[in-house]
């Protein structure tokens, strides 16, 4: 018997969406199916990560505002949507909007998140662990073992994961299959590739038709030089979801595969939404046309300029050497020194960014420090390739 999957349950959450709007239309002044319906309609967006169901949301969210106020929940909702987006100024505000969300449980771990992404990783940290021992969620375990990998605890990262798995009921195999990609990229990173596929496997079993099992399979599958495998998995991707950045990894692998033709027209697809998105006034998209500059189509003042922008949001790690790579690329190898110093300081474990501090250090002359970081990087990642996926 085949599990069921992400094509059933994007169905069943469409018909749930469909039969709270009835109802509301029949009694708009229920404030509990107001509530119901947005946050339906974010699962849905999660799920299909389509801009206008996520438009939805919002619409749903201000009808809810405008209706009964600063209804708690919605302002939590409100927050966790601005947090997915990376406005954090706006999540706290979010939250702010009800007093007492600041005490709540589920207030709380998504303070903790903005303080993670604002490089504050020791307040972060203390903050999931107080959270846990209040009550040991499967959602902040995972909070907490992303913590640890991000910090080169790979032991106790698995560790909390496979806990946060035991937490779990019979019915959350998406969150069971979202825990073994997290397991699955762990291993990866460390170049445990055999294991890290086992993972993915089971999580394909457990929830099947999940656009996100096969992005990380192609990462997998790009790190050990199976393109074509690749390039199979990221078009299918494409066909389901409308993610710019998939069709950027995908050019990425063409690339990689020598197929430059291609892949161009892929890259024009990807900066053209992103370019969109930012028009728009979003700004989840920073980071990904820091990079797309830096990498895809090298343009060395587009690069700084993202990267700089994405910083101001949130200076953490991701973010410091993103910007250390464009102005790298740039040949403003001073300032990138700074701030792919101040990455290194945050104790993070991540060969992308062992792989910046060698060529900046490399650029600078410091050839000893460069050769360090160099084996840092080879060491995590030997083959020294992977997507350049956002989770």
């Amino acid at each position: 018997m085949v599990a069921a999957g992400y094509d059933e349950e994007l169905a069943a959450t469409t018909k749930d969406v469909a039969r709270l709007e009835s109802l509301l239309s029949q009694n708009p002044a229920d404030p509990g199916r107001h509530v119901r319906l947005a946050y339906r309609q974010f699962h849905r967006a999660s799920l299909t990560c389509k801009p206008a169901d996520f438009e939805a949301v919002e619409a749903a969210i201000s009808d809810a505002v405008r209706a009964f106020g600063a209804l708690e929940d919605i302002c939590l909702l409100q927050a966790t949507l601005d947090l997915r987006f990376h406005r954090l100024a706006a999540a706290k505000t979010s939250l702010g909007m009800q007093p007492r969300l600041a005490s709540r449980f589920e207030g709380r771990s998504l303070l903790a998140d903005c303080d993670f992404q604002q490089g504050r990783y020791e307040q972060a940290r203390a903050a999931f662990e107080s959270l846990l021992k209040e009550n040991r969620t499967w959602d902040n375990l995972a909070r907490l073992a992303h913590w640890d990998s991000t910090m080169g605890r790979a032991s106790e990262a698995d560790a909390l994961y496979l806990e946060a798995e035991d937490e779990l009921t019979a019915k959350e195999m998406r969150a069971y299959a979202w825990l073994e990609l997290q397991r699955g990229a762990l291993r990866a990173s460390r170049g445990a590739f055999g294991k890290a596929l086992l993972h993915y496997r089971r999580a394909e079993a457990a929830y099947p038709g999940h656009w996100d099992t096969d992005e990380h399979l192609a990462d997998l599958f790009v790190a050990e030089g199976r393109f074509d495998e690749a390039v199979t998995l990221l078009c299918n991707v494409i066909s389901r979801v409308p993610k710019p950045e998939v069709k950027q990894m995908l050019g990425e692998v063409l690339l990689l595969a020598d197929e430059p033709r291609e892949s161009q027209a892929l890259f024009e697809q990807a900066l053209a939404a992103y370019l969109d998105s930012v028009e728009k006034g979003e700004v989840h998209y920073y980071h990904h046309l820091a990079h797309f500059y830096t990498e895809a189509r090298p343009e060395a003042t587009e690069a700084v300029k993202w990267a700089r922008r994405d910083l101001v949001l949130r200076s953490n790690f991701s973010t410091q050497a993103a910007l250390a790579a464009a102005l790298h690329r740039a040949g403003e190898v001073a300032e990138a020194l700074q701030y792919i110093g101040e990455a290194l300081a945050s104790g993070v474990q991540e060969w992308r960014v062992f792989a910046t501090a060698a060529d900046v250090y490399e650029a600078a002359g410091h050839s000893a420090e460069s050769k360090r970081y160099a084996r840092a990087a080879s060491e995590l990642n030997p083959h020294g390739r992977h997507l350049h996926m956002h989770q």
